[in-house]
């Protein structure tokens, strides 16, 4: 329960507004007319119907149940609120269909089934297979859970998990790996002490055996004391293959020389004293909630190497089952899965171990600012928010589904099917890959002018891990290693990044020589050249590129985009190079939408508008995506004389006199060129057929206006902007731009001009 009136009256008031309860159901379909009626019930549903009876295979087609979970219990074992009743249980349950679609957009139902009773309640369960895909059974009192589970699984076709014991189970799996990793210890080795005789506790000495656990070396003890041979009180067949044959009878008996304690009872039940017998270094899982079976402080008073976990978020290393149950039905549902076996879970645990090993994403480190996030002691499992479990744990899952026969519909490229899972939470993930992909034709040094940005290092982290490019970072040493350490980031400065240093480079009076040789005629005497070379990154990012000891500069994380600008122009600006435009993709839910120019020209003539519509068409294509513009105006094809329309259809003749290799089509407004029935009444004949990808207008405030309001409103994810017409040597980002969407840049960056012309 909540700890003050205050806190749980709002997590009423959050349950209770501005709708009741947490979730609701959406048509996927549209329903705008008779049509649209007859199509999705009679007679249409009819056909869909005959089809599913003549191959039940093909439900996962032509209904939700391939990605439909029903999340099942009859309440008798809820959280640490015990037998509460199955209505009572409606809001956990509720909680956690949620947390299926937030993670792993997996659609649930909520059922809450009044039977204590475990056969039948199993007979019920049985009975839902038509309906789902998968069960996930849920908050049912040991020992009648296994009965539940067990029943599902022998006669459904379909997987059956329970959360309470095999998620937890894997969790706990994955943080004693790295626990072990980190102590210097193997599992075979270990001696491990646990209290807790419920479904999770066993469940969990379970999968320990399983990762290499010698049963000889597992202490039970629950309310009662030690389970030992011969022992009559509260016993069941499941606690009983953990009986010892020992004189021994209580924790405080067994706790001597134990490499590892796993606590899933209650409150204090673990003493500092006990701590203080258990080998050096030792493991203490205290996962009782609200309340662990010691505090961490308390167990770090007696043994400060002490390597913790514990159930709560307000600690590190929070055992929570979310890192596990999205993202292993994800998996089993996209492969068809008949069961969830061993192997499977095993994989998940894998995944989910070496995610953690991994650097820190950007995202998750935004999610959990001022938290330790470097793989060590106090983080041992990735957090919740770490948007790479699904692709790493969901295709893990699925791939020891398909090599141990249970899946059903086996996927023919499980990396495409990664990059599948990582592109439903990198909205950028999908239409990136050409970009990426193009990148690696030849490694490019790349320099980032604000190097002591924790996004950059971030970037830089990321391009060298999946890209060919060199990352170059301009800032102090000092800082940036600080930040480094700080960011738990692999980088290391000259060894797999380069660094300089406006304070005090070896290669300082070539830069501001080569400046001045670039600027004397435009009034810059020696001494604004040494002073701009110590003070202005963009400046020698540029510098760099131009004497080719870089091949692009990415700049823009703080100031203004022509303050940046003008000394891109400055020194870059040469040889028919000259910044054409500023290109932005909007990345929305039914796909991309390039936005151009939204900063370079304030007032494009017709000849610039023109070059801005050339550029944008070879940028689009660099992303697979055939370009087709639209002119877009408050004029509608010749309509009014004022304003944009006028320099929009000038612009379009200069296409038209040199018969323009690309589509494009205007003047007209936004809605005109997103409609294409609209534009066929205005304009029957015209030559663009379905929607337009890009739009081109004739001014910087209104093409940076839809910009910010997709981005702001619309939830589109902006990659670039990419600054079009200067050889992809140069790109000034926006000042809100994510550590990802700098790695979309540096792909961006990181293609030869001669790859897409």
């Amino acid at each position: 329960m909540s700890d003050t009136p205050n806190l749980r009256q709002a997590a009423l008031d959050y349950h209770a507004y501005p709708k009741p309860g947490k979730l609701e159901i959406r048509a996927t379909k549209p329903l705008a007319n008779g049509r649209d009626l007859a199509r999705a019930y009679s007679p249409g549903v009819a056909e869909a119907c005959l089809e599913i009876k003549a191959d039940p295979a093909s439900a996962a087609t032509y209904t939700a149940r391939g990605n439909l979970v029903a999340v099942v219990t009859n309440g008798t074992a809820v959280l640490g609120l015990g037998n509460i009743g199955a209505l009572a249980s409606k809001p956990v349950m509720e909680g956690k269909a949620v947390l299926f679609k937030k993670f792993a957009n997996i659609d649930c139902f909520d059922i809450e089934l009044d039977q204590p009773d475990p056969e039948k309640l199993a007979d019920i369960v049985c009975a839902l297979e038509p309906s789902f895909g998968a069960i996930n059974l849920e908050d049912i009192k040991a020992p009648d859970c296994f009965t539940v589970e067990r029943l599902c699984r022998e006669r459904m076709n379909i997987p059956v998990f329970h959360d309470d014991q095999h998620g937890t189970a894997i969790v706990v799996g994955a943080a004693a790996t790295n626990a072990l990793h980190v102590a210097g210890k193997k599992f075979e080795d270990i001696k491990i002490v646990s209290t807790g005789g419920g479904a999770a506790g066993i469940a969990c000495l379970n999968m320990l055996l399983k990762l290499g656990v010698k049963r000889e070396n597992v202490w039970l003890c629950d309310i009662h004391g030690l389970v030992y041979e011969g022992r009559e009180v509260d016993m069941n067949p499941i606690k009983s293959e953990y009986a010892q044959k020992s004189d021994l009878r209580t924790l405080d008996d067994v706790i001597p020389d134990a490499d590892m304690f796993l606590g899933l009872s209650g409150p204090g039940v673990l003493s500092p004293e006990m701590v203080a017998r258990m080998t050096p270094r030792p493991i203490i899982f205290a996962l009782a909630n609200p309340t662990p079976e010691i505090l961490p402080d308390l167990a770090r008073s007696v043994a400060p190497d002490a390597i913790i976990a514990t159930g709560r978020s307000d600690f590190p290393n929070q055992v929570n089952n979310v890192l596990c149950f999205p993202f292993i039905f994800r998996g089993a549902l996209d492969v068809g899965a008949t069961a969830i076996n061993d192997e499977m879970q095993l994989a998940c645990i894998d995944g989910i171990a070496a995610l953690a090993r991994a650097t820190t994403s950007a995202e998750a480190a935004a999610a959990y600012q001022g938290e330790q996030l470097t793989f060590g002691a106090d983080y041992l499992i990735p957090k919740p928010f770490d948007p790479r479990l699904i692709g790493v744990v969901s295709s893990a899952v699925a791939k020891a589904a398909m090599e141990t026969g249970v899946a059903t519909r086996p996927l023919d490229d499980l990396e495409a099917y990664k990059v599948k899972l990582d592109g439903s939470v990198f909205k950028s993930a999908l239409v990136m890959r050409p970009v990426f992909e193009a990148a690696r034709i030849s490694p490019r040094r790349l320099v980032f002018a604000e190097g002591e940005d924790e996004r950059v290092l971030r970037a830089a982290q990321a391009i060298m891990e999946e890209t060919v490019e060199t990352p170059i970072l301009i800032g102090r040493p000092e800082v940036i290693e600080r930040r480094i350490e700080k960011a738990g980031l692999t980088l290391r400065i000259g060894d797999n990044v380069e660094l300089v240093n406006p304070e005090n480079d070896p290669r300082y009076r070539d830069y501001w020589e080569t400046y001045h040789t670039l600027m004397a005629r435009r009034g810059v005497s020696p001494d604004i050249a040494r002073a701009i070379m110590r003070t202005n990154t963009t400046a020698i990012g540029a510098v760099m590129v131009h004497r080719g000891e870089a091949d692009s500069l990415i700049c823009g994380t703080f100031g203004e985009f022509r303050w940046h600008l003008n000394y891109v122009e400055q020194v870059l600006g040469r040889e028919g190079l000259r910044p054409d435009g500023a290109l932005s993709m909007m990345i929305l839910e039914d796909g991309p939408l390039f936005i151009a120019d939204t900063q370079v020209h304030l007032h494009p003539n017709p000849e610039q508008i023109a070059d801005i519509a050339r550029g944008a068409a070879r940028h689009v294509r660099r992303f697979g995506i055939e370009p087709k513009i639209a002119f877009c105006s408050q004029s509608q094809f010749g309509n009014q004389g004022d304003g944009s329309g006028g320099r929009l259809r000038a612009a379009i003749g200069l296409l038209d006199a040199e018969n323009a290799d690309f589509c494009y089509e205007g003047e007209m407004n936004i809605d005109t060129a997103l409609d294409p029935e609209l534009r066929a009444r205005q304009l029957p004949c015209n030559r663009m057929e379905g929607s337009a990808n890009v739009l081109v207008f004739a001014h910087a405030d209104a093409a940076s206006g839809v910009r910010n309001i997709l981005k702001m409103k619309g939830g589109g994810l902006e990659v670039g902007p990419i600054l079009m017409g200067m050889g992809n040597r140069a790109h000034i980002v926006s000042p809100s731009i994510t550590a990802r969407g700098l790695l979309n840049v540096g792909a961006i960056a990181g293609t030869p001009v001669a790859h897409y012309g």
